[in-house]
This record gives C-alpha cells, structure tokens and sequence, in this order.
C-alpha cells in the first residue's frame, strides 16, 4: 500500500464515509436556503471601506516585528521544534498519561522566546500585579503598544477616545489559570483579573483609556479573524474610530496538547503539511498578532500609513452538520460568498486566499472543494488563485491562528510575492485541482498584477462550527514625482531632526540602535520615506521623560549620528 493511501486508510470508517459525503455535497449541491447570504445584503461602498493603518506581531522562530515574519516566510524557514526546556518538565509533565502516542506527538510546536520578560514599570504596573497577570495579557500589551506607534497613533493621544479592542483567544489558552489553581497559596485579589479571558482586552482598554467596545471573542481556532470582522462592523456603525484587533495564544501546560492527541487532532510528525497525501494532523503553536484599523476615507484625511485594504467579511456558522468537529463544505461556500458580495469583487480576481489549510486528510479536501466551487472555472489560461498555508510555517496558533493569516496575506499584497508551502510533496488525492485555478505554492513567486489591484483572502474555522473570511485588496500606490516622464529636480538636502524617548536609559539605547538599523534600510534619495520616519517620530509617538535627538539631513547621516550617540555614552559610562 503505498503512502497516501495508507494515510487514508488510518481513517475510521466514519470519517471516510463523512468525508466522501462532503466532498460529494460540496461538488453538486447548489447553495441551500440556510447557507445563501442574507437577501439584501448591500455591497460595501468606498466609504465603508477599512485600511489596516498597521500591524504587530510576536511568532515562533523569533519574530518580533511583521518585516521578520516576512524574512521567515520568504525564507521558507520552518519555526516549529520541540518543547523547550523552559516550558514543562518533559517526564513529570508527561507521566500522568499512559498513552506514549499521545506523549510523543504532544512535543512539537512553534513556540515564542522570553514569554517571561515584561517591563512591568513602563505600563505602570507593579511587581506584584505583573507576576499575577496572564503572560498573555503581558503580550497583548507590548504588542499593541508597538502597532500603535507603528501606526503613528500615540497612544497617550488617545485617552477618552472611541478606539475598540477586540481580541480573540481560545479557551484551551487559560494554561496560567491552571497554574495559579494548582498553588492555591498564591491566589490574591489579583489572581482573578490576572487569568480572567476579558481582561485580555480590557486591560489595554483600561490602561489607555479606551472609551469603544472592549471585548473577547472565543470562537476556538477562528477566534482573531471574528474579531477583526467584529472591529470592522464597529468601525463602520461609527460605534468606533480606531480599533486595534488580533489575538494572542500561548502554551504554557500539556494537557490542551494531550487531549488533542486523544482526539487524533495533532501530527505524529509535528508539522502542518497542508494540501499534502501525507497529511496527519496539526501541530500547535503560540503567538500574539495584532492590525490598527480605521476607515478608509479618515485614514487618507489624516494621511495614515495604508498597508492593505479590508473590502470585505462575513461569519456564519456550520449549524447541525455530521459532527461539532465536522467541517461543513456548502457553508464554507456561503460565508466565502457573501464576503465577496460584501466587498463586491468578483471571485476570479482572488488571487491568494490564505487558507485554514490545517493539514488534516479531512478537513483540507472539504475547504480546496469549497473555494472551487465559489471561484469556478478558470477563464483565462492565465488565471491563478495560490492556495496560502502559513501553518506550514508556524504551526496552528488556535485563537490566534486567523490573525497570523491575515498578516501574512497583507504582507503578500505588500511585497507583490507569495511564499511557498512547506512540506508539500504530493496532493492528497481527495483533492481535486483540474479545471479550476486553484495552485499550491512550492517556490516563493512573483504576484502580478495583470492590470488591476491585487486581491487577497484569508479563511479561519473554529472546531465549534463558527467560519470567518475576510477579503483584502492593496492599496494602490501613489504615483512616483516625475512619473509621466519628465524629470523633477533633487530637492536639496534638508535637516532633519529625529526626536527619541524612554522611560529609562536602557530602553532609550535600544530604541536607537533599532532606529539605526531602520535608517539603514532606506534608499539614501528616498527623502518620503524619511520625512514619514522623522514625522512619525516625532508626532505619532508618546514622548517620556529620558531623550536623545539628532540631526541630520539624511537617513546615514541620522544612523551615523545615533551610532556616535551611543558611542559617546557607553565612553562615558567606561
């Protein structure tokens, strides 16, 4: 028996009786009453239209920022490994459960570094309190600190103002209450907002003094996706201004990982391979992702950076299919459909949809015949529309699984280039590709435009029934000076200053060596680019008490001038 088959053979008979039906559902079933979108759904106008203003991040394989994500995808690098040392004892943890099975495929999974470091002082949060908050919360903090002064958005700006936070995260993630529960000693009045799931958001709400809804959203693995269509439907009803949203996951205990492997949900082998023959199951993995949203018209007026546009996004519901696990292809279709009638685009002009893609022999059949069936045929020989897998990568992050997604796609908008999928070698044969424009990435690619504005979309499904898709299209480019041909005289050079800030002299040298190496990175006659780093600075960030300015009239004039900066104080500390 040769290996694909062998996998499917592993199969019960139920599952490959229910995954015969599906696909048989989904290849000759019409849409049916209960799964079409709601009549009178209106398209969304340019009005409604949301920008992703920016973006944050925290992923396996030591991504600290959305430009490392992309280097690790472009790269191809798989940042799933075993447990590390530093989360559980492997034998006393493991000891309880007699299944050696369940022991062995329970220690893979992309995990984050330094879980356990906080700057507890900068948010203004005692020792005592931070050590009783939820690793989790400790995250969500830092990372939506960054995407705010990513966004030019600083956040001691937006006190009283109508900005929301939604936050996804799954209840399998509530490790550090379990913790807590285990040492009964070290219950305190701040055990109890430190584990509780809604603080998650609340806390940054609290902190800042965010005045819009604050909320969490668990829907298991779909979890961050429903939030940020919960973001966008807030933002567009005027309930909100700005909204952060994401999610965050983090496995600090076994037992989610153990009853996954009783479920025969994880992979003996400890990788996603999504789409593939040998296909087995999930690994897990752990992260924090969030965008700063706002509507598209406000975003221009106030001249916000725009990384990529939400046309559109719908949820809905799998409802009485053949199991609570069971996906249910026709309503797959339906919320797929209706994200697209919402944003008004045509399914043909998908050119990347960043699929749930788990890598499980069921579940990967029923979605790829799902998105056939909406897309339909090619019309052109031309036509591609790549299936994304960035599970492949970084293992399934559960609640956060959708925002990871989602970031990695407006990054593909953004670079014009898809990744490939890892551990691809063979299409599972319960999958059908011929006649459609369906492709699975093995080499990182060139994403053309083919004349119109590239599209993307990202689909995450909670283990519960509940479906999100959010459709994405690029922001189109503002045109060049000189572009229609005629050439513009070089400005000459301007001083500019470059204003930083801390709470304290070690943060502060951190900060400029990371401004450093950004200015690095800019083309020296690329004086926008600098103007938006100065400004942003200077006027898109919180100043605090310790500071350093320099000036220069360009970006390795302004680098230079911060590397003697900090030569000179470390000289001095000598």
């Amino acid at each position: 028996m040769n290996e694909p088959n062998h996998r499917l053979a592993r199969l019960s008979p139920a599952k490959r009786a229910l995954l015969e039906k599906r696909l048989a559902q989904g290849a000759a079933a019409a849409p049916s009453a209960h799964v079409t979108p709601a009549v009178g759904s209106a398209v969304r106008t340019a009005a409604e239209h949301i920008a992703i203003v920016s973006a944050a991040c925290r992923l396996p394989g030591g991504v600290r920022t959305p430009a490392q994500f992309w280097q690790l995808l472009i790269d191809g690098v798989d940042a799933v490994t075993e447990v590390p040392p530093d989360r559980w004892d492997g034998v006393a943890m493991f000891s309880a459960d007699p299944d050696e099975a369940g022991r062995m495929n329970s220690r893979w999974g992309g995990f984050l570094d330094g879980i356990d470091g906080f700057d507890a002082a900068f948010f203004g949060i005692s020792p005592k309190e931070a050590a009783l908050m939820d690793p989790q919360q400790r995250l969500l903090l830092e990372v939506a600190w960054e995407a705010l002064e990513s966004g030019a958005q600083a956040a001691d700006r937006l006190a009283g103002s109508a900005t929301g936070v939604f936050i996804g995260a799954h209840s399998h993630s509530s490790d550090y209450h379990l913790l807590q529960l285990a040492q009964a000693a070290g219950i305190e009045a701040h055990a109890s907002t430190g584990s509780a799931h809604s603080i998650l958001a609340n806390r940054l709400s609290y902190l800042l003094d965010l005045r819009g809804p604050s909320l969490t959203v668990d829907t298991a693995c779909s979890s961050s996706l429903v939030a940020v269509h919960l973001a966008c439907q807030s933002l567009r009803t005027g309930e909100s201004d700005l909204a952060l949203a994401g999610g965050v996951n983090l496995m600090l205990l076994p037992p989610a990982g153990l009853a996954f492997a009783k479920l025969q949900i994880l992979s003996p082998n400890g990788r996603c391979r999504s789409f593939d023959a040998a296909a087995d199951g999930i690994a897990r993995g752990e992260g924090c992702g969030l965008v700063l949203l706002k509507r598209l018209p406000e975003a221009l007026r106030d001249g916000d950076p725009v990384l990529a546009v939400i046309r559109g996004s719908a949820v809905n519901q799998d409802g009485a299919s053949n199991g609570l696990t069971a996906p249910n292809g026709p309503a797959q279709q339906a919320v797929v459909r209706r994200a697209l009638k919402l944003a008004g685009i045509e399914p043909r002009r998908l050119g990347l949809v960043e699929t749930h893609g788990t890598g499980t022999p069921l579940g990967d059949p029923v979605e790829v015949e799902a998105l056939a069936q909406v897309i339909g045929a090619p019309q052109s020989t031309t036509q591609r529309c790549w299936l994304g897998a960035v599970k492949t990568n970084i293992g399934h992050l559960e609640g956060a699984a959708g925002i990871a997604g989602l970031i990695k796609a407006v990054l593909c908008l953004q670079h014009a280039r898809i990744p490939k999928n890892l551990h691809f070698q063979a299409l599972n044969p319960h999958i059908r590709l011929e006649g459609t424009p369906l492709a699975v990435p093995t080499e990182a690619l060139d994403w053309p435009a083919d004349g119109a504005l590239r599209v993307a979309a990202v689909s995450s499904f909670g283990f519960g029934g509940t479906n999100a898709h959010v459709v994405l299209e690029e922001h189109p480019c503002k045109p060049a000076p000189g572009a229609s041909g005629n050439a513009l005289p070089e400005p000459p050079a301007t001083p500019r200053l470059l204003p930083l800030s801390a709470r304290d002299a070690q943060a502060l040298r951190a900060l400029a060596h990371g401004h450093a190496a950004r200015l690095d990175t800019l083309a020296p006659a690329d004086t926008a680019a600098l103007e938006a780093h100065v400004h942003t600075a200077a006027a898109g960030r919180s100043h605090h008490p310790v500071r350093m300015a320099v000036v220069a009239d360009s970006a390795p004039a302004l680098a230079q001038g911060l590397r003697l900066r900090l030569q000179s104080e470390a000289a001095e500390d000598r």
